[in-house]
């Protein structure tokens, strides 16, 4: 008896729920975004998140109307689906609706009835044409999340909203969603952060699944969208963020390959570390080896420095000592752009060629160990008196030698002027 009355009380609150229709929503055109947002498309299953496609969505206004453009592309690229929705500027009623994927195009004008062409495509058959006595008032499932964006959301807010879907298999075109729970959420963002933002449960009547969005409170933007696929399977839309540019300089590829192979000039140049540090806590008397230099086979890198560089660098370290946000990645270019040599002897040496003239960024890391000699406290010297009187006292200490493990990491900024030119460097890390 408790179970059917739960299911009661549950009936009961989504039939009080206010329905939001094209002739009451209010539109809060300053929550839209009008720039395009890209979303990865992941399936995820026990933890495991696998990226299937890519998905765009780009909403434009003209004087009477708001266009949605939603591109779907699977990573393969076997499989596409491009959606372009009209709806009325003043009340989001649906106008039209175009879809097409490799076998199918889809034109829909709404109205009064709303008619549905289906082109089958790379075939002779005919279009189909269908005819759809629709009732009542409605938005376009396309529309639903800009829909979303738009509501003045709160913790407790409720609505129900019906949705047009052509579903020709099941003749049933308008289904309703009800916004069963919204509640705040920090979304964590692998860009910039945390987030205050709302979680909105949206239970879809036909087939009683749960969607649920990650909405921004403060920009409206959705983070997050997570649809379930069966078999415990789900689909989550994670936002990329495209707006997020906090280096403003590009890095130019062409001119950096360029740099590095198409000149005549040389860097010659030894790598290697001069340590100084104390060996543990202990004062160190004598640094046994004083040039401990990389080893034969370590790995020298090289690229052309750039505006962009300078800005990532700087960017990032200012990203570090605040410690609330990611470190931004770096263009993925600029791996393709890093030449690399070899030091060839025991003495740290190695050699650039083909270099044409620029500023350029040299680094290595390598390990060595750190040779040193300590001194150490060991005892107390006494002057005694024949009486037993201790007359003065002096510490003595001795001497020991040790050696620890340690990493030299160097990046030096060297400059060639003059094609042709040849450039000795020296790479050293001090301690």
């Amino acid at each position: 008896m408790l179970f059917l009355f739960v299911l009661f009380q549950c009936a009961l609150q989504l039939q009080a729920q206010k329905v939001l229709t094209p002739q009451n929503l209010k539109i809060d055109q300053r929550n839209f975004n009008f720039k395009e947002t890209k979303y990865t498309v992941y399936e995820v299953k026990d933890k495991n998140w696998k990226p299937v496609a890519s998905y765009t969505a780009s909403l434009h206004q003209n004087e009477h109307q708001f266009i949605l453009t939603k591109t779907y592309l699977d990573t393969k690229g076997q499989w596409y689906k491009t959606n372009i929705s009209t709806a009325a500027a003043s009340t989001f009623s649906p106008i039209s609706a175009k879809s097409k994927s490799p076998k199918y195009e889809y034109n829909i004008v709404f109205g009064t009835p709303t008619t549905v062409q289906i082109k089958t495509l790379n075939t002779s058959e005919k279009d189909n044409i269908v005819q759809l006595p629709l009732k009542g008032a409605y938005f376009d499932f396309s529309m639903l999340e800009p829909t979303l964006s738009s509501l003045p959301l709160k913790v407790g807010y409720k609505a129900t909203i019906p949705l047009f879907y052509y579903d020709e298999k099941s003749g049933n075109h308008i289904t309703d969603y009800s916004i069963t729970e919204v509640k705040s959420y920090e979304y964590w963002s692998t860009k910039t952060g945390k987030h205050a933002s709302w979680l909105v449960s949206v239970l879809e009547h036909s087939t009683n699944a749960t969607y649920y969005y990650i909405i921004d409170k403060k920009d409206h933007r959705l983070w997050q969208r997570e649809m379930p696929m069966g078999n415990n399977t789900w689909e989550i839309c994670v936002n990329e963020e495209l707006d997020y540019q906090p280096i403003v300089n590009t890095f130019n590829k062409k001119e950096a390959l360029d740099k590095v192979h198409n000149g005549n000039s040389s860097i010659i140049g030894v790598a290697f570390a001069r340590d100084h540090s104390k060996g543990g806590m202990v004062p160190t008397l004598v640094n046994i080896n004083k040039a401990q230099y990389a080893p034969k086979g370590t790995v020298i890198s090289i690229i052309l420095n750039s505006p962009y560089l300078d800005e990532w660098k700087t960017v990032n370290k200012k990203i570090r000592k605040k410690h609330k946000i990611p470190e931004v990645p770096i263009d993925s270019n600029v791996a393709s752009c890093i030449k690399t040599t070899k030091v060839y002897d025991d003495k740290g040496h190695f050699e650039f060629t083909n270099l044409a003239p620029g500023e350029y960024v040299l680094m290595t890391s390598f390990d060595y160990t750190h040779n040193y000699v300590y001194s150490y406290y060991a005892g107390t010297s006494y002057l005694m008196h024949p009486s037993g009187t201790v007359l003065s006292s002096q510490a003595v200490y001795n001497t020991a030698s040790a050696s620890t493990g340690a990493n030299a990491s160097i990046e030096k900024k060297v400059t060639i002027k003059e094609d042709g030119e040849t450039v000795s460097v020296k790479l050293k890390d001090t301690k």
